[in-house]
């Protein structure tokens, strides 16, 4: 697999919270209000809805917008759910947008399904909307979609466990994301097809919210459930730490593989520290970046960006297997987030 570039890092902070008339704002950073950033003076303005603000793959995200809106001289409008799932504060959002002129809306679904309604409404008034890393249900209710290959960094992991394995049998946990995520469905089928298994094949499955304390929580569980597990896939990396404290704690984190998804800065020096054996690393600087250049394009001519443009997925390892390409994780470490 060719080297994906290193993206620039360098944090760009709006310097305050600035008032628009047509939102009900909050503080900088708080839950599912609108807040302003970028020294754009032009009257384009940009909206970036993220799931939440906390997780550090949205952090970093937003950073890719806010340098790519600064680089454009563009106006940044963010803002976040209370929590991942927060369907009715991602709908608030798209609603306090639309009324302060934004030219395009980036969003992350907390509900792939549940927000198309307020997106179709955003794209009625002529806005452009652009799903970041999670696709819509179904996709066609956005313009465009950048996002990681969810079900080929799934594939990845799966190919990897399935090699790794050497012919053992394997006793599946999969710590899953929630019901009706499209990114988590894609992820877990994508292991599956990788590994060569089904559902039938997995002995204990949990959901996690993509949480390190709940992905602990389900691992104790499942442990309970099928003392022999072999083999964990997680949704992410936090739920995939969470599995290995379950495990530690139990005696079991040397001889069970944990695979994950993400390629953060914690994950990834995870993967060096013997903790995951490996990951998906996937780029959210570079999704925000080419979703805010796309919505500049469409405020100068009037094209609109459609379609899927993937941006990329790296398996991360020490432990190379034999038909899996991957690298190493001074690369992962190289280009990782968080």
């Amino acid at each position: 697999m060719s080297r994906t570039p290193r993206l620039p890092s360098a944090l760009l902070r709006a310097a305050a919270c600035t008032g628009l008339a047509a939102l009900t704002l909050t503080a900088c950073g708080s839950g599912s209000g609108t807040d302003t950033a970028g020294s754009g003076s032009g009257s384009v303005k940009v909206g970036l809805i993220t799931k939440t603000d906390t997780n550090p793959f949205f952090v970093k995200m937003k950073e890719g917008a806010e340098k790519a809106a600064k680089a454009d001289g563009v106006q940044l409008m963010t803002a976040a759910g209370k929590f991942d799932g927060d369907n009715a504060g991602q709908v608030t959002a798209i609603e306090n947008m639309v009324a302060a002129g934004v030219k395009g809306i980036l969003i992350t679904p907390s509900d792939s399904k549940a927000i198309v309604p307020a997106i179709e409404k955003a794209k009625a008034k002529g806005v452009l909307v652009i799903a970041l890393d999670t696709p819509t249900e179904p996709e066609s209710a956005v313009d465009a979609l950048f996002a990681t290959d969810n079900l080929k960094a799934g594939e990845l992991i799966g190919e990897y466990a399935k090699a790794a394995m050497k012919g053992k049998t394997a006793k599946i946990a999969a710590l899953d994301l929630a019901p009706g995520v499209s990114v988590g469905v894609q992820r877990h089928n994508g292991f599956l097809k990788g590994f060569g298994a089904t559902d039938k094949d997995v002995a204990c499955a949990q959901d996690t919210g993509g949480d390190q304390a709940k992905g602990q929580t389900a691992m104790e569980n499942c442990l309970q459930k099928e003392p022999g597990i072999n083999v964990v896939y997680t949704i992410n990396e936090p739920a995939a730490l969470g599995a290995y404290t379950a495990l530690k704690a139990k005696g079991r984190e040397k001889d069970v593989l944990i695979v994950s998804v993400d390629g953060g800065c914690t994950g990834t020096q995870a993967v060096k520290d013997g903790k995951i054996a490996a990951t998906s690393q996937q780029y959210p600087l570079k999704m925000a970046a080419e979703g805010v250049k796309a919505v500049v394009t469409y405020a100068k001519d009037g094209k609109k960006a459609s379609g899927y443009t993937d941006t990329g997925v790296t398996l991360i390892t020490d432990k190379a297997q034999d038909g899996v390409t991957s690298k190493d994780t001074a690369f992962g470490l190289e280009n990782c987030w968080g």
